[in-house]
């Protein structure tokens, strides 16, 4: 029997990275998937590949998700995995001193925001069964301090805090609806490659970038989507309110032995 069998599953930016491995997963567990993502092109091409349905979403707007509730009434799992860093178009300031505001509230408005209306979505459209899952894309910079990029990492400890808030609401009301929350690390995706590029140095650089992990690899968007499907299945369902780290040992602290 597949884990995820007939349910409806929505996942957030699935066009690409871990959102897209998600989306296969689901895929191959059964699932029902609507990929959504606000870029068009890159999401109607992806749920073409995987076979899924697409429907673009911008996750900052309020009149989409109404738009996407009208469409999707009731939904069995959500993943709110839509998310920017503020470095999409190239190095900016985003320390605590230089950030602008206007910055800070464009990161805040896709993290924090679509979370919110995300989170919102689900409740309504899972009350009426009173069971769903709701698995809230958060990161290791939402558990430690990041100075280079304060609003990233504020934005995602900001979706901790609320998917405890959200699952306990949802306790409260008596329903059957869980939400969690993962914490990934450094996950091998599109993003990284304009830093690791295709020279004969790709392997150093790799190297170099996780030399502090203790597992001393970077992490695949495969064990991300495979930590999805343990929370969207019945495999984890007493389990809500948890924030689960995919960081290869890098919050446990260091693996050199002292000195």
């Amino acid at each position: 029997m597949q884990k995820l069998n007939d349910m409806l599953c929505m996942v957030t930016g699935g066009a690409r990275g871990i959102g897209r491995a998600v989306c296969e997963a689901f895929l191959a567990e059964g699932a029902q998937v609507v990929l959504t993502d606000i870029d068009e092109q890159e999401g109607r091409k992806a749920a073409e590949e995987l076979g899924c349905t697409f429907r673009r979403l911008d996750v900052a707007s309020e009149a989409d998700w109404d738009a996407f509730a009208a469409d999707f009434p009731a939904i069995d799992v959500l993943v709110n995995n839509a998310g920017i860093t503020g470095f999409e178009d190239g190095p900016a300031a985003h320390d605590p001193e230089n950030a602008s505001l206007a910055e800070w509230h464009r990161v805040h408005a896709v993290n924090t925001d679509g979370c919110f209306l995300g989170c919102r979505y689900a409740l309504r459209a899972m009350k009426a069964k009173s069971t769903g899952s709701i698995i809230n894309m958060s990161s290791r910079s939402g558990l430690v301090g990041i100075p280079g990029a304060a609003a990233y990492a504020a934005s995602k400890a900001a979706m901790r805090n609320h998917t405890k808030s959200v699952a306990l609401y949802a306790a409260q009301q008596g329903w059957q609806i869980r939400c969690n929350s993962i914490h990934p690390a450094a996950i091998l995706t599109e993003i990284w490659e304009p830093m690791l590029g295709e020279g004969p140095d790709r392997e150093a650089k790799m190297a170099a970038l996780v030399a502090d992990t203790p597992l001393k690899r970077f992490g695949t968007v495969e064990e991300v989507a495979a930590l999805c499907v343990f929370l969207a299945s019945d495999d984890s369902a007493y389990m809500t309110g948890a924030e689960l780290t995919l960081d290869g040992g890098l919050l446990a602290g260091s693996a050199a032995s002292p000195g």
